[in-house]
């Protein structure tokens, strides 16, 4: 396993992170002992959940992903050895405090409190804000669009203020974010250093060979300002396996069970995958083993949150982690990526 710092802290973590969202629908807590028992053993240190884990997000399936980690933690008397990550929800979703903005003092207080009884632990490494509770252009929005009637939202200041009280308090460590923009990123952290208040630590942004949209205005920050990418979805939630070309609906598969990911299968995006497919083949790695070593290799990534349903699938996207992309092949990319940009945002 590879490490590398998170943010400017003297925290190590693993560069591949285990990612938990399926656990609780699409895996039983069994499964997630066995993921995070071999996770360990391969030497990943980095968890990441949250609280309105499992998805789809559901009033039903809410907290799931943190009880079945806790449990984890509890009987294997492991929590010592893991680099925690957990965020609290954004606004909108009716079923977690009323779905109101969740960053203000008291629901950001509920929100550790319930996670960290769930989780079975008294602290948190790295807490997120899971998405911004501004209007933005996160979740596959292409193009920025102010809405007029966004309504009221905290503001950067007093969210990092209320971190700081529960920083303090010992009940988390360090801060992040998730499905920022260039803009929130530079405001937080410029308010940071102009107003002694804790730094943001950490990005959680997709990003994989058909979405390399962090590249345009977030990896320059990340870079210069040590706040690097966690990345989601560096399969485009399965798709760069090429387990949906040709027409494909395998069974038990994300986009066969549920609705919300039909963007990462649209026919620019599949026009992608048949190159990626035969440039894998090429080369001789899979589709796989291409697209999380070409992740893995980019400067501004600080860690790789992997997701899988099944142990073959974990083992291969931690096994990426041994593979080295030549100039050559990096170059194929992005003549690839330059013929079709981004068409799976």
């Amino acid at each position: 396993m590879k490490f590398k710092k998170l943010g400017n802290t003297n925290l190590s973590v693993s560069s591949i992170c285990l990612g938990t969202m399926t656990w609780g629908t699409q895996n039983s807590e069994k499964d997630a002992f066995e993921q995070m028992d071999y996770s360990v053993d391969q030497g990943v240190n980095f968890f990441d959940t949250a609280e309105i884990y499992s998805v789809p997000p559901t009033a039903e399936s809410y907290g799931k992903t943190e009880v079945m980690i806790g449990n984890w933690f509890e009987k294997r008397k492991s929590r010592d050895k893991i680099i925690l990550a957990s965020k609290v929800a954004g606004p909108r979703c009716e079923w977690i405090r009323g779905g109101e903005n969740n960053y203000n003092e008291k629901n950001i207080g509920l929100a550790i409190d319930g996670s960290l009884k769930r989780l079975k632990t008294d602290y948190i490494d790295l807490y997120q804000l899971h998405w911004p509770e501004r209007s933005t252009n996160c979740f596959g929005r292409r193009e920025y669009q102010i809405n007029k009637n966004e309504g009221e939202w905290n503001n950067f200041e007093k969210i990092l203020q209320v971190l700081e009280k529960f920083i303090k308090s010992g009940k988390i460590r360090y801060i992040g974010m998730s499905n920022e923009t260039p803009y929130g990123l530079s405001k937080y952290l410029e308010i940071s250093k102009n107003k002694n208040l804790p730094r943001m630590m950490s990005v959680q942004n997709p990003y994989s060979l058909v979405n390399r949209t962090y590249e345009i205005g977030m990896s320059e920050i990340s870079i210069r300002e040590k706040c690097g990418l966690l990345v989601y979805y560096p399969l485009a939630s399965g798709a760069l396996s090429g387990k949906y070309r040709n027409g494909q609906m395998p069974k038990n598969a994300r986009m066969t069970l549920f609705k919300g990911w039909e963007r990462m299968i649209n026919p620019l995006a599949m026009k992608a995958y048949d190159e990626y497919y035969k440039l894998s083949k090429e080369i001789n790695l899979t589709m796989v083993q291409l697209a999380q070593a070409f992740v893995n290799s980019r400067p501004f990534v600080t860690s790789n949150i992997i997701g899988a349903t099944t142990m073959d699938q974990l083992k291969e996207n931690i096994e990426s982690i041994s593979i080295e992309l030549t100039e050559e092949i990096l170059e194929k990319i992005n003549i690839i990526h330059n013929n079709n940009p981004n068409p799976a945002p």
